[in-house]
């Protein structure tokens, strides 16, 4: 079964972004990932994956206490569902500044596990001032954050391991990159 978790853009969708993110205007609208001067490997087009289910966290960071750790792997590509890209209209001002975000100490953890890619429903793992500097840190460690990712309740019914296939558009000079995200389960 393949389930697509890749947001769908609509016209009325463009035009929020557009008013409320400059960044949306390129590579930065829908699901993508911020290529930080990196360029995305191939290997990274199937990765084994797992979506942990972190939805009832609302008024904290989601943390290293709130997964099971022991089911990352190397080479990973680790999702987090938030379900935020479900409640809050995506392209808004509310949905770029108030979703969740991972702990420090998470995105620490996962990158000493050496995973390829995290995956997340919301429109970053860190807001504000410290998107940027967490996309980059994560890329200096050859790890792709992959953001506004939708769906993600549907791979959770069925299991919370599959297949991720990624497939970015090929476009260099940009800062952030288009991708169709397709959860193979």
């Amino acid at each position: 079964m393949m389930i697509d978790i890749t947001l769908q853009v609509t016209p009325a969708m463009l035009q929020t972004a557009w008013a409320n993110t400059s960044k949306s205007l390129v590579g930065h609208l829908g699901t993508h990932f911020d290529v930080m001067d990196k360029e995305f490997p191939l290997e990274y087009t199937e990765l084994e994956a797992v979506v942990f289910d972190v939805s009832s966290i609302r008024d904290r960071d989601i943390d290293v206490s709130d997964i099971n750790l022991d089911l990352v792997k190397e080479n990973m590509f680790v999702a987090f569902h938030t379900a935020f890209i479900n409640e809050v209209e995506y392209g808004t001002s509310e949905y770029f500044k108030t979703h969740p975000q991972l702990s420090n100490e998470l995105i620490e953890a996962l990158l000493d596990k050496k995973i390829s890619i995290i995956g997340i429903d919301a429109g970053g793992i860190r807001r504000s001032k410290e998107h940027t500097p967490a996309d980059q840190k994560c890329a200096d460690h050859d790890v792709f954050v992959i953001e506004n990712l939708c769906n993600l309740e549907s791979v959770l019914a069925i299991n919370a391991k599959f297949l991720a296939s990624t497939y970015p558009m090929s476009i260099s000079g940009i800062t952030g990159l288009p991708c169709r995200v397709v959860a193979k389960i």
